[in-house]
C-alpha cells in the first residue's frame, strides 16, 4: 500500500486504510462475540466485545498492513476451560473468517442496490474504489485466516477435518513450526514470490458470485 502515498494517492491509501480497518475490526468482534455465546466473557471483560476499532486495531499490524501489505490485529483472549460446549474453539476460530464473509456479502449487494436504485451516495469514484476495496479485503481476510499455520484461525478449524490420531499430530507439528512456515510464505511474498497474489485472485473470481 505504501506506493499508493508514493505515487501521490493519498485518498485512496486513506480508504484502502478504513477497509482494513472495519474488516480486522469485524472479524475479532466476531470472534469475540462467539466466545461470549459458548460461555466465555473474557473478551467481554477486556473490552473486546465491541465495534470500537481501538480495542482491536494493533498499531505495528497497521502499520505492516501499510508498509509490506500485511499485518495483523490484536488476537481476542479466550479460556477454553469456560466453553460449555466440545466443539466451541471451532465455532469461535470459524466465527471471525465467517463475519468477513457476512460482511463481504453485505457490502457487495448493498453497493450494487444503491446503484440500481439511483443512490447518489453510491456514485463517484471514491465509493466505488472503498466499496470494492471493502469486498475483496473481506474475502481475502476471510481466505487468509482459514490457511492452517501458525495462529490463524484455520490451525482450530482444521483438526476437526481430520482422524483424532492426525489431528494430535498436526497440533504439535503445528505449534512446533506452524508460525514459522507462515512468516516464511510472508517474506516469500515480500520479496516476489507470488503467494498471496494467489488468494487475491481467488478472493477476485469469487466477488461476482456475492451479489444476489
Amino acid at each position: 500500500m505504501i506506493y499508493l502515498l508514493m505515487n501521490g494517492q493519498v485518498s485512496v491509501f486513506i480508504l484502502i486504510l478504513i477497509a482494513i480497518i472495519i474488516s480486522l475490526t469485524f472479524h475479532e468482534w466476531g470472534h469475540a462475540r462467539a466466545a461470549k455465546y459458548f460461555g466465555d466473557n473474557t473478551a467481554e471483560q477486556m473490552g473486546r466485545l465491541t465495534l470500537n476499532p481501538a480495542a482491536h486495531i494493533d498499531p505495528l499490524g497497521l502499520l505492516m498492513v501499510a508498509v509490506v501489505g500485511f499485518g495483523f490485529a490484536k488476537p481476542v483472549p479466550t479460556n477454553p476451560r469456560n466453553f460449555r460446549v466440545h466443539w466451541a474453539d471451532f465455532y469461535v476460530a470459524a466465527a471471525g473468517p465467517l463475519m468477513n464473509l457476512v460482511l463481504a456479502i453485505f457490502f457487495a449487494n448493498l453497493y450494487t442496490l444503491g446503484l440500481k436504485m439511483g443512490w447518489e451516495f453510491f456514485y463517484g469514484e471514491g465509493q466505488q474504489i472503498f466499496f470494492s476495496y471493502l469486498v475483496i479485503i473481506n474475502i481475502v481476510l476471510m481466505l487468509f485466516n482459514l490457511i492452517p499455520l501458525g495462529p490463524l484461525d484455520g490451525h482450530y478449524i482444521f483438526p476437526y477435518f481430520l482422524p483424532k490420531d492426525m489431528a494430535y499430530r498436526y497440533r504439535i507439528l503445528n505449534a512446533q513450526y506452524g508460525s514459522l512456515l507462515l512468516m516464511g510464505l510472508v517474506v516469500l511474498s515480500i520479496v516476489g514470490v507470488p503467494i498471496f497474489r494467489f488468494i487475491m485472485s481467488i478472493g477476485q473470481s469469487i466477488m461476482p458470485y456475492l451479489v444476489f
